[in-house]
């Protein structure tokens, strides 16, 4: 029985650990905390737990990956280059969801010579997005066409039946990504033309956008577009547009969020202090806190920002945690305890590709589209659709149908083909549209 090595125990390790169990893979699940490794393997066959601690037990990282055919890391990717490269002086297999950092991608000949496949980016964004959009950019290849224009946006949001709150968010992530995400500069193509949004920009440049059967969205451009004219082999195109798909209102309310100082990672006392007190400081008011805070933002009292913030509990006279240090992770504080999903309540992913394939006689748009439901009470979208992919690759892997070595992400079909298929079996498929176009 081969066996597998799953390198943390945390929001998106449930999906992977069971579909290898069940495949008849044997799993040692190494976390920090190992009850909650035991919480996640309970009723599984072929799975042990084991306490671990990245930072500090090195010795048990060498013992447990020299006892596993496969070491995929579902930690933090801070640790994920750590990791790898035990796996490259065991010869071992590894896998990850996040994206390549120049340090793994530094790790490809050290891979190539110990005859071992490093894959990244196998989740849903990065990850689905790749797979589900090389397929269709080598179909317009192989029939001699070409892409003009190609963007692609994705979501993790409440379902509709769950959109129940002022800022029509739930976490299915961390909150702190997510907020962070909102200070990252932006790059892409588009028209022929690049553009660069600043970060402190960024929530000023969303679009709504429409997805056939679900509605409208707001997409605003993720960070470097650019670079996967190059991934993605498709030199041709004109525009390159990476990004994220939020319910609309959400750039508005992030814009104002970061206009008042709130997603400031400087690190500060909190002590004594309360939210009420922030935004006082923030406001430079302690008369009406509310009004003041309004009239900064350049808002009327009734806007529905002014609402949400309301809502949040940013102007509520209660203490701010004394773990807290930075004005960024005060209001992640209030997203961990205001976003949560309730019990029964559904996430969804969303994502849509759009591209423009040119051929001598015809023009098409093709559109892609994944509407991807968390299951009531048991696994969400997110975890799905992000463990799902790696764990099938983990599978593919050791099943010899994914034979490669060096530092990979799931862009050729060798890798997407077999992902793709299992996936389908498994109700995660994009359905394609082709619809003419005008050929001038």
């Amino acid at each position: 029985m081969k066996k597998i090595l799953c390198l943390g125990a945390g929001l998106v390790a449930k999906p992977y650990i069971q579909y290898l169990s069940k495949n008849g893979f044997y799993v040692i699940v190494a976390s920090r905390t190992k009850e909650k490794a035991d919480r996640l393997i309970g009723g599984l066959e072929n799975v042990e737990s084991v306490a671990f601690n990245i930072k500090t037990d090195d010795a048990l990282l060498e013992k447990l990956t020299s006892k596993v055919d496969l070491v995929c890391s579902l930690l933090p990717y801070t640790f994920h280059v750590k990791a790898a490269r035990v796996a490259i002086k065991h010869k071992k297999h590894f896998c990850t969801t996040s994206y390549i950092s120049d340090e793994m991608q530094s790790l490809d000949e050290e891979a190539k010579e110990a005859g071992i496949l490093i894959l990244n980016e196998c989740g849903v964004d990065p990850g689905i997005d790749h797979m589900s959009a090389m397929k269709i950019i080598d179909e317009v290849h192989d029939n001699d066409g070409k892409i003009v224009r190609f963007t692609s946006f994705t979501g993790g949001l409440p379902a509709p039946d769950s959109n129940n709150n002022p800022f029509g968010y739930k976490l299915s992530w961390s909150p702190r990504g997510v907020l962070l995400a909102g200070r990252n500069d932006a790059h892409f193509l588009r028209d022929g033309k690049e553009v660069t949004i600043p970060g402190h920009e960024l929530f000023n440049n969303c679009e709504q956008m429409t997805v056939p059967g679900m509605g409208t969205f707001e997409g605003y451009p993720n960070r470097d577009s650019l670079s996967y004219i190059d991934i993605y082999s498709i030199p041709e195109t004109k525009t390159m547009l990476r990004g994220t798909f939020r319910n609309v209102g959400w750039c508005k309310t992030l814009k104002k969020i970061s206009d008042i100082g709130l997603l400031s990672l400087e690190e500060r006392s909190f002590e004594g202090m309360t939210y009420l007190d922030l935004m006082k400081e923030l406001s430079n008011s302690d008369q009406d806190v509310v009004a003041a805070t309004a009239s900064v933002l350049e808002l009327e009292l009734s806007d529905e920002v002014m609402h949400r913030l309301d809502w949040l509990g940013l102007f509520e006279d209660r203490p701010i945690p004394s773990s807290v240090d930075t004005n960024l992770d005060a209001l992640c504080y209030l997203f961990e305890e205001k976003l949560q999903y309730a019990p029964g309540e559904r996430d969804m992913i969303v994502m849509h590709h759009e591209f423009h394939a040119k051929y001598d006689d015809r023009k098409e748009l093709i559109t892609s589209t994944l509407i991807d439901y968390g299951i009531p009470n048991g696994d969400s979208s997110m975890s799905r659709t992000v463990a799902l992919p790696v764990a099938i690759a983990s599978r593919m892997i050791l099943e010899g149908k994914i034979d490669l070595t060096g530092v990979h992400r799931p862009i050729i079909p060798e890798i997407y083909e077999p992902i793709l298929e299992e996936l389908s079996r498994l109700d995660i498929e994009l359905q394609e549209v082709v619809s003419p176009l005008d050929i001038s």
